[in-house]
């Protein structure tokens, strides 16, 4: 599976330290002015699917490059409780100025892959996808879109230059020109780059003959029960894909996947996931500990 690119982490570990340690940390230099061998356990407590071993791994470095990695998860590993899933080992100082940015980052990426985990375990056995959205934390779209693979989801547009995708806004301000919904989508693939599939979102059954006139390649059920998905499926008859959206949670979305879904896009699965909850423990490494690894 492809993460995000090494300079898309480097950016965003550096923005992330840059928050933290832009003045240093005081605590750790008024307490210790010599190094402090110590190990660093990340432990997961509860089962999840961790992610941002790679991002932890640029911040440990970026602050002390001469830390070694002892152990290891690979992102996307399904740990169980109390699994440490990275430690680490150096001078203790530089532990506890990662400390804080290295959760920071696991906890928020491992909440999502875990509840995208979640989603796609709700829906198995159907043919059914899950889909982000771009609803993203500004400036961590990246990663974020990255965890959500992890836990088996699939990405929806990266960026407003990834699909066209007419919404109801758009249709706001088009029917000051008396321009409908079947006709925008025309417009929309006669103007739009060629090759981007035509997406529209409706919000009542009554719009799914238009967005079919108007052959949209995928039509988005906005914020419809299961029982008006599956009646906008028998009127589509596979001559669109069926995206649905809005009000989809992990006690509807079989639901919504037995009405004939072919797409569910969920916005809670970047901006809603609960942190996973994820402790470094540290502790000191003796002299003699340190003989006997010689």
């Amino acid at each position: 599976m492809n993460g995000p690119s090494i300079q898309c982490i480097q950016d965003a570990v550096r923005h992330a330290l840059a928050e933290d340690l832009a003045f240093g940390d005081v605590t750790t230099r008024a307490l210790f002015s010599q190094p402090r061998p110590a190990r660093a356990s990340i432990v997961a407590r509860h089962s999840m699917i961790v992610a941002g071993i790679a991002v932890a791994r640029e911040v440990f470095f970026s602050i002390d490059p001469s830390l070694k990695i002892i152990k290891a998860f690979h992102d996307g590993h399904n740990t169980s409780t109390e699994d440490s899933v990275l430690i680490v080992e150096g001078d203790g100082r530089s532990l506890l100025m990662a400390e804080r940015v290295v959760l920071n980052f696991m906890q928020r990426l491992s909440g999502i892959a875990t509840l995208t985990w979640r989603f796609c375990e709700a829906v198995r056995g159907y043919p059914t996808r899950i889909l982000d959205t771009r609803k993203t934390t500004p400036g961590l779209r990246a990663l974020e879109k990255w965890a959500v693979r992890l836990g088996g989801g699939h990405n929806h547009r990266g960026s407003l230059s990834d699909g066209l995708l007419i919404k109801d806004n758009h249709l706001a301000l088009l029917h000051a020109e008396r321009i409908g919904l079947a006709q925008a989508c025309r417009q929309a693939r006669a103007a739009g780059p060629h090759g981007l599939k035509i997406m529209v979102e409706v919000q009542q059954l009554g719009e799914v003959k238009e967005a079919l006139s108007g052959e949209a390649d995928v039509i988005l059920l906005d914020n419809m029960t299961p029982s008006q998905v599956r009646q906008a499926v028998g009127r589509i008859k596979g001559r669109a894909l069926v995206e649905v959206s809005g009000g989809i949670t992990l006690t509807n979305a079989k639901d919504m996947a037995m009405a004939g879904a072919d797409f569910l896009s969920i916005g809670a699965l970047t901006h809603s996931a609960p942190a996973a909850d994820l402790s470094l423990d540290l502790r000191a490494i003796s002299a003699r500990t340190r003989r006997d690894r010689s």
